[in-house]
């Protein structure tokens, strides 16, 4: 498109933090190290996760860019940077997470397709930008619509990101449209990332935010939008990112019998330490993460040093100095709570976090129960091991 292409090659790739963890190298995929992750409420722009399907796109004109907006609509129209600026701004904080985060760790019951990541395929962000119910509203779809009168019932995003799952098509997702009218869903179209011009990485020069919902929705580097009257028949939505149960395999699977995947269950994780800890007895602090899908704020996170035998609750916190409460108006309903206890641990023990959300929807205990094929949704019991060296003095 004009303004903005995917280059053919990997030779015009950002720059990025030589501390992160590379998954995958081309197309690039990294995240960064557990503890760096919870250091800070708000994720720092160079340590969150980075999730790519191709070459990252380049602006060679950022005033010939535009996004068009066609479909079943009375209105089509095309947009340009200036337009997108002159609307209202908002300031979003919203938790992205990909559905494939903690895939590695599931993928040792059994084997699982994707990349493997960590526990730290998320992050925090101050989003800014126009809101899409707004933006929609140009094209005459006012907001609360959940269906244009031409039969438009979906929001369909398309890149400019070539990848080769679509045979080197554009990377493609939708969202319903009473989710993109909804002023209070908050879906943005954002070119600001922590007070800052998106980057390259993160969608430069216009991204989806989709708050609540699986990272794969939320669209980077975005040419147009499509209303349509049914799901995005793209392959990110129609054969990938949905849940199957244990007993389907790559022999029997029908993607037909599953909807997309879009909130994201209940997690947690511990990021002050690895999956292996050696240390001396006493006292340790545990800290991690908590997030819930749909803007499901976090009741509790509940910490044992017993493998799960017994509990003690930790302490949860968004902004400094101000008291979380997960559904008052004062807390990031789209956002992560971070969570700190110190616990006492006197010989060898497994720690284990699990998260409650406000529904009092509460992690499974076990991996095995929510194994899938392409190993998404780990939400299961966080656990890590802590060694006990005892001092000969």
């Amino acid at each position: 498109m004009p303004g903005l292409r995917a280059p053919s090659d990997y030779s015009e790739e950002p720059s990025r933090h030589p501390a992160l963890k590379i998954n995958a190298k081309a197309p690039f995929n990294a995240e960064p190290p557990r503890q760096a992750l919870v250091s800070s409420y708000v994720t720092p722009t160079e340590f969150f996760y980075k999730r790519s399907h191709g070459p990252i796109p380049v602006v060679d004109d950022i005033e010939r860019y535009s996004v068009s907006i066609k479909g079943l609509i009375e209105k089509p129209k095309e947009f340009f940077m200036k337009d997108i600026l002159s609307l209202p701004k908002y300031n979003v904080t919203a938790t992205l997470q990909c559905a494939g985060n903690r895939r590695t760790a599931m993928s040792k019951t059994r084997t699982v397709r994707g990349v493997g990541w960590d526990v730290c395929a998320l992050g925090n962000a101050i989003w800014g930008g126009a809101k899409l119910a707004d933006v929609l509203e140009l094209v005459g779809i006012p907001k609360y619509t959940n269906t244009t009168p031409a039969g438009g019932k979906f929001v369909e995003f398309v890149s400019v990101d070539r990848c080769k799952e679509e045979n080197g098509g554009p990377y493609k997702a939708s969202i319903p449209l009473s989710q993109a009218t909804n002023p209070e869903a908050d879906v943005l179209l954002a070119y600001e990332m922590n007070g800052e011009t998106l980057n390259r990485d993160h969608g430069y020069p216009l991204r989806v935010v989709v708050p609540g919902v699986i990272g794969a929705r939320s669209v980077k580097w975005l040419d147009s939008i499509n209303i349509d009257s049914q799901d995005c028949k793209g392959f990110f939505v129609q054969k990938d990112y949905k849940m199957f149960p244990p007993t389907v395999n790559w022999d029997n699977i029908d993607w037909s019998t599953r909807r997309p995947q879009m909130d994201f269950p209940v997690q947690s994780a511990i990021c002050s330490l690895e999956d292996v800890n050696v240390g001396r007895h006493g006292k340790i602090t545990v800290k991690g993460y908590a997030v819930s899908g749909g803007g499901r704020g976090i009741e509790r996170v509940d910490i044992s040093t017993d493998g799960g035998k017994t509990w003690k609750e930790a302490s949860r916190y968004q902004k400094p100095g101000i008291q979380y409460v997960a559904d008052d108006e004062k807390s990031d309903k789209w956002a992560w709570v971070l969570f700190e206890a110190d616990v006492d641990v006197q010989s060898n023990t497994e720690i284990v976090a699990k998260a409650v959300d406000i529904a009092a929807n509460v992690q499974p205990e076990k991996v095995e129960d929510i194994w899938n094929l392409r190993g998404i949704l780990n939400t299961s019991w966080h656990r890590v091991h802590v060694q006990v060296r005892h001092s000969s003095m």
